[in-house]
């Protein structure tokens, strides 16, 4: 019996993301993902100058680099990356589901911070580096609509991707209402909220709190602010207007912890 197209474009589909890699690009990146045990690692190109300032890594790694001429560089980047004469082709991590990763219990309040569409990959490393500042248990994003792991998101997350958790999920508002089933309060950020976020998170320090964050400019979607059980913003006592979505993250994980 033939298989129904819709069965035979998810098998293709799924053995399509079974072969997905990407490349990481520049000392930083290729480092941390060279001493990440969890990263599954494929080929490691290198100038000879890179080995020399990456050897450690690469020793503790166990991979046998590629050396190339740094005026051809051999990895298949953009040419106009900032590579710094490394580049490491990996699969993306594989982080396990959000009641894995975003389970209440264990040490200190858990934070989550969500991402309502955005694309920008600059953006989402920056809140990446944040979330491991802060200590949140992920990031979580759409899988459309938003920044996929890549080397240029690597490279600004200066390492963070290799440790922290970033999930992306089919429906954003499905899985805001499973983090309230685990006990997270769901707090989206927006400009034109009433409440400031450390008035109205004043004595909830100790609760599991998930953050939600839209792009600049759209801000977040109806059904997403529909889904939160509170909007708030960040005071602007300057008045200079909202900040960049990667600040914001910080400020509000900041001031969640504060409160």
């Amino acid at each position: 019996m033939k298989k129904p197209t819709w069965v035979v474009d998810k098998e293709r589909a799924k053995r399509a993301a079974a072969q997905e890699t990407l490349w990481l690009f520049g000392l930083h990146a290729v480092r941390d993902a060279l001493m990440n045990p969890r990263r599954e690692k494929r080929r490691l190109v290198l100038t000879k100058n890179a080995l020399d300032r990456l050897e450690d890594a690469v020793a503790a790694s166990g991979m046998a680099p590629e050396i190339s001429d740094p005026r051809k560089f051999a990895a298949p980047i953009d040419p106009a990356s900032v590579h710094q004469g490394a580049a490491l082709e990996v699969r993306p991590m594989d982080w396990g589901s959000l009641d894995e990763v975003c389970t209440t219990g264990g040490r200190g309040a858990p934070r989550v911070v969500l991402l309502d569409r955005v694309t920008d990959p600059h953006n989402v490393g920056a809140v990446l580096r944040s979330a491991e500042v802060f200590g949140a248990r992920a990031v979580v994003a759409v899988q459309r609509h938003s920044a996929p792991e890549t080397g240029a998101l690597a490279k600004t997350a200066s390492g963070a991707m290799e440790r922290q958790p970033y999930l992306r999920v089919t429906n954003l508002a499905t899985a805001m209402e499973s983090l309230r089933a685990m006990g997270y309060l769901i707090v989206g950020l927006e400009g034109e909220a009433e409440a400031e976020i450390g008035t109205a998170l004043a004595g909830q320090g100790d609760r599991a709190i998930a953050l939600v964050l839209g792009a600049e400019g759209p801000g977040l979607r109806e059904k997403t602010k529909e889904t939160c059980d509170i909007l708030v913003r960040i005071g602007d006592p300057g008045g200079f207007g909202s900040l960049n979505v990667s600040n914001a993250a910080a400020v509000s994980l900041y001031a969640s912890r504060s409160v």
